[in-house]
């Protein structure tokens, strides 16, 4: 069946690249009989070379190969579940020029909407917003544990996770349901036991939520980059760091303290995680440059917010020559505000303290934190290296790496074990993912677990108390019967937030809008 002139098609580039590049367009039926970049309907599912012409003056623009995706009412074979055609031709300038040029002759064609060929594959029921965010993600991978989330989300493993979760929410509201449908017919002790059980299941559940919640944003961490900082006094060796991990001269390196003046910022893959580096001003309180004080000013609002701090400092300046076999670590009074327990600490330079004693370093290290920094207890984490000579560097990348995946990556597996240990776990394992990867990976899903969670705890301040007389002995019972029927619409609005993380319950254009606006236009 072919398409009337106005019903418009939509028209996409896929790719930008020099070399082969695909045109894509359709719906409902992309090949109209009186005018076609093509000449008739190609087979679908099968690549066929074809001349690819002007539809209305017959002009030949180029040769491709032409693929038709057939789509259905029942097992369409398209991406989007309609009708779509992608024209694999040359990526010149003047043929995807031509092409497009041609294409935009026809009535029925227009250009596609970023992300409108995704969302229609979501509204054909192809993908669920899980699947659409990480088809997105995918694309936008730069790290193999990226990769991996992505592909995982894209598959389908998040919406099984959080249709189960679901399943657990309908299954306590079976037996509210159960209560208020036969209540009548069971007596008191009965209807205490149904509601009793329906709340020990709710507690189970929030449980549960609570612990995918209390993975301090890994999720978001590792889809969206673990923000590394880089501070410590001047002239300490900052920015000799951070070109040393980006391998390239990415910031200036002088003598004279204070060379850095704001915050330095690139994308890194270390270990496989992706990591926001950012290089900072030389923290110092007594400076007579008002630019130097607005850069270390930011350094401080940056480390707060960091994930992982390295604090950078010269051997030579902060282990003194003492007695032999004695060591002592004096840390500058001006850093000492910055430290966190997520801080960790390089000791350069130790090419010019070849009289600085470094045995007993970390125990020295420690002794001078719990001195003067005493909440952030014992540190586990320091390097002696030297950016000039290269001496320690292999070490102190291969511990990094160790450290980061260690916080990010494979703390999923203790997460899973606690829930294993911690909940029931004949009922909420499914939730786990078996590669360990994170339920929780963007903004709204904490959002929605979390209204979940809320209505969940309302559920629960439903049971009210009430003294149960037989027999001559009374007896506190905990049951709201005369509004149960309340109760069971907050576990109604839980299953929804659920819902509404994989879209069966979303219909906002402004929530649908915002995810797919940010795919290319080719998607």
């Amino acid at each position: 069946m072919h398409c009337p002139p106005l019903q418009a098609k939509l028209v996409s580039l896929s790719s930008e690249y020099r070399g082969p590049t695909c045109t894509r367009f359709g719906k409902p039926s992309p090949v109209p009989s009186y005018a076609s970049p093509i000449n008739d309907e190609p087979t679908p599912r099968l690549a066929e070379l074809r001349h690819v012409i002007d539809p209305l003056t017959g002009e030949k623009l180029d040769d491709g190969l032409v693929i038709f995706f057939k789509g259905a009412l029942y097992r369409p074979k398209s991406f989007t579940t309609e009708d779509v055609i992608e024209l694999q031709v040359h990526s010149g300038r003047a043929v995807l020029s031509s092409i497009l040029r041609a294409l935009s002759k026809l009535p029925y064609c227009r250009p596609a909407q970023p992300g409108e060929f995704t969302r229609r594959a979501f509204e054909g029921g192809r993908l669920d917003l899980t699947q659409v965010e990480g088809l997105r993600d995918l694309i936008d991978a730069e790290t193999d544990v990226q990769r991996r989330v992505a592909v995982s989300s894209a598959a389908g493993t998040q919406r099984a996770r959080f249709d189960a979760l679901r399943a657990q929410i309908l299954d306590c509201l079976m037996y509210v349901e159960g209560f208020i449908d036969f209540g009548e017919d069971v007596d008191e002790l009965g209807q205490e036991r149904m509601f009793e059980q329906a709340c020990a299941r709710a507690q189970d559940i929030i449980d549960c939520i609570h612990s995918h919640l209390s993975d301090n944003r890994r999720g978001e961490i590792l889809r969206s980059g673990i923000k590394l900082v880089i501070f410590g006094p001047p002239n300490a060796g900052k920015s000799s760091l951070f070109n040393f991990l980006a391998e390239r001269d990415a910031a200036i390196i002088s003598p004279i303290p204070g060379t850095t003046r704001d915050i330095l910022s690139l994308t890194l893959d270390i270990g496989g995680l992706p990591v926001v580096l950012n290089d900072t001003a030389g923290i110092r309180s007594v400076t007579d440059d008002t630019i130097e004080r607005i850069g270390v000013e930011r350094a401080g609002n940056v480390i707060e917010t960091a994930d992982i701090s390295i604090c950078v400092l010269s051997l030579d300046e902060v282990v003194p020559k003492k007695a032999e076999g004695e060591v002592k670590v004096v840390l500058p009074d001006d850093i000492i505000d910055h430290l966190r327990p997520d801080t960790v600490f390089l000791f350069n330079k130790s090419d010019l303290a070849l009289n600085a004693p470094v045995l007993n370093l970390k125990k020295a290290l420690n002794e001078e934190l719990s001195r003067r920094a005493h909440t952030l207890g014992a540190t586990r984490h320091y390097w002696n290296i030297s950016l000039h000579s290269g001496e320690g560097t292999g070490e102190f990348l291969d511990g990094l790496a160790s450290l980061l995946q260690e916080r990010y990556a494979y703390v999923l597996v203790r997460l899973s074990i606690w829930s294993l240990r911690h909940l029931n776990p004949s009922r909420y394992t499914e939730t786990m993912s078996p590669d360990n990867s994170p339920l929780v990976t963007q903004a709204r899903h904490r959002d929605y677990l979390e209204s979940a969670m809320r209505h969940l705890e309302e559920f629960k301040l439903f049971r009210t108390p009430f003294v149960l007389c037989s027999g001559g002995t009374s007896q506190t019972i905990f049951v709201a019967l005369s509004q149960i029927d309340i109760a069971a619409e907050s576990l109604r609005y839980a299953a929804r937030a659920i819902g509404a993380v994989s879209g069966s319950h979303v219909s906002t254009e402004e929530v649908l809008g915002a995810i797919f606006s940010s795919f290319c236009v080719g998607k």
